[in-house]
């Protein structure tokens, strides 16, 4: 009889603890409410990533401007020049706000000097308008690398400040050492999700400037030719 009451009683507990588990697994839990749980470091994180969606969203407004291309634009031009009409091929510089538009103006506002001197007119505001359009890029990048960090950095003091309460309490309480290590997690989660989009979000802005990049010698290098021509 003795050994069925000490059967049963472990049957008991253990009965209660899977039901106090199926009552935790059914609580709806806040994704706001576990952020917040994360303590301060939560702060710099969010403000990480305002500051890369303004400027990933600025900068890719900026740069799809800037690579509407003109096909007609180079057509235009290479016709004022060959018909003699240099103040036609400026008006339709000046008349498209682009970055090509103002190297070509450049190079227009040169011509008659020799080609190498048009080639470094170009060249040099060429430069200008990457780094324009490269403007701010960088920032992203170094959000991709401190933010992970800075998560990983906010997770070690939750766990100090967890084992500094173990300590002072007198003994260890496995339940309140889970919960606040699986709380103070979400601060490295979400510093490795912010690296990413921002990490995302660097390389995709680069690739859209390199593509226009391309796009811009290329024409400068078809420009330079047609100057080169006899008779021009």
């Amino acid at each position: 009889m003795s050994l069925l009451q000490d059967t049963v009683y472990p049957l008991d507990t253990l009965a209660g603890a899977t039901q106090q588990t199926i009552e935790m697994a059914g609580e709806k839990i806040s994704l706001i409410g576990l952020l917040f749980k994360a303590g301060w470091i939560m702060l710099p994180l969010a403000l990480l990533l305002f500051i890369a969606l303004v400027i990933f969203i600025e900068r890719y407004l900026t740069i799809r401007k800037a690579s509407r291309y003109d096909s007609s634009l180079m057509v235009q031009i290479k016709q004022s020049i060959l018909s003699g009409k240099l103040e036609s091929a400026l008006a339709v510089c000046r008349s498209n706000d682009s970055p090509l538009s103002r190297m070509l103006q450049k190079g227009l506002l040169r011509i008659g000097r020799p080609i190498k001197d048009i080639e470094a007119a170009i060249e040099n505001v060429g430069k200008l308008e990457v780094a324009r359009l490269e403007k701010n890029i960088n920032i992203l990048g170094i959000i991709a690398g401190i933010a992970p960090m800075l998560g990983f950095v906010g997770t070690i003091f939750g766990v100090i400040i967890i084992f500094r309460d173990v300590e002072a309490a007198g003994g260890i309480d496995i339940a309140s050492v889970s919960g606040g290590l699986y709380v103070k997690m979400i601060a490295s989660a979400a510093g490795l999700t912010i690296g990413i989009l921002a990490y995302i979000g660097y390389h995709a802005l680069n690739m859209m400037v390199e593509r226009l990049i391309l796009r811009m010698e290329t024409d400068a290098v078809e420009f330079i030719d047609l100057l080169d021509e006899p008779g021009v």
